[in-house]
């Protein structure tokens, strides 16, 4: 990888984000990836799997009407590579951007985004506020009610599920074996 380390992409996200919300979901996204490059058999490049979920959302809390353009700005004045300005930005891919998720971690990436937001949302209704004891069946019964976190959306998570071959419903159990990985950040 080469062009960036975890240390320097925290120290670029938090130049340009300041909210505790955003700031974990992107150690959450970091954390997800990372799993998913484990389990995908891609460990050599877990690092930037993971930079790759750190960074995401580089603009989101300062350029909200410029999300997944403007970070790509930031990112090649700070001579971040290609391969993850490319990845990140195409997790806006029909909402911002025109940039399709080609490699397997860049779908990935679309797939789990949103769908973070939703699992972390059914678990802080849940007695325990914790992902350890969720199970697909609770997210399921909220999924299907639109106006529930309403701001992850059900699309993009189908068109992120599709887009890997994959059924919703393998995507929503294993994102959250993933998610269970990171108790110190999500719960």
């Amino acid at each position: 990888m080469g062009s960036i380390t975890r240390e320097q992409a925290w120290t670029l996200l938090t130049q340009y984000n300041k909210e505790e919300f955003h700031l974990k979901h992107s150690l959450i996204v970091e954390g997800v990836m990372r799993y998913f490059a484990d389990t995908l058999g891609f460990g050599e490049e877990k690092e930037l799997w993971g930079i790759v979920g750190l960074l995401h959302d580089l603009d989101f809390e300062m350029f909200p009407d410029q999300h997944c353009i403007k970070q790509q700005e930031i990112m090649r004045e700070n001579g971040i590579d290609e391969r993850i300005i490319h990845a990140t930005a195409s997790h806006g891919y029909k909402l911002t951007v025109d940039i399709e998720p080609e490699h397997i971690m860049e779908k990935v990436l679309y797939a789990v985004d949103e769908l973070t937001g939703l699992i972390g949302a059914v678990a802080l209704m849940r007695p325990s506020k914790s992902v350890s004891d969720l199970e697909l069946k609770s997210v399921k019964k909220k999924y299907k009610t639109a106006n529930f976190a309403a701001g992850c959306s059900r699309d993009v998570i189908e068109r992120g599920a599709r887009m890997l071959g994959w059924e919703l419903d393998y995507l929503i159990e294993q994102t959250i074996l993933a998610m269970r990985t990171l108790s110190s950040i999500v719960d």
